[in-house]
């Protein structure tokens, strides 16, 4: 291969890179922006993960009882909350 032929196949490999790092659908800015509720029902995924995991690492012996009741008592009430939200967003 000679020297141009390198030269060459590098700006190539530059422009594709650069047209996949900057291609239209790669960007952050021009993704669709979430609603309210696919971000609650996001987070309620995000809540019962956590509150398997807490429970999880309870029975494996990873947490006091008191620390326990408090953290599932604690996510138990975001999940209420955010229950009631999304209850409110479906009925509209």
């Amino acid at each position: 291969m000679t020297e141009t032929m390198g030269m060459i196949a590098g700006v190539l490999l530059l422009i594709a890179l650069l047209a996949y790092t900057f291609w239209p659908e790669n960007v952050f800015a021009s993704q669709r922006e979430k609603t309210r509720l696919e971000y609650l029902l996001e987070r309620k995924e995000q809540l019962n993960e956590n509150l398997r995991d807490l429970n999880f690492e309870f029975k494996a012996g990873k947490y006091p009882e008191e620390d326990f009741k408090a953290q599932r008592s604690q996510l138990e009430n975001e999940t209420a909350r955010l229950m009631a939200e999304i209850e409110f967003l479906q009925r509209a």
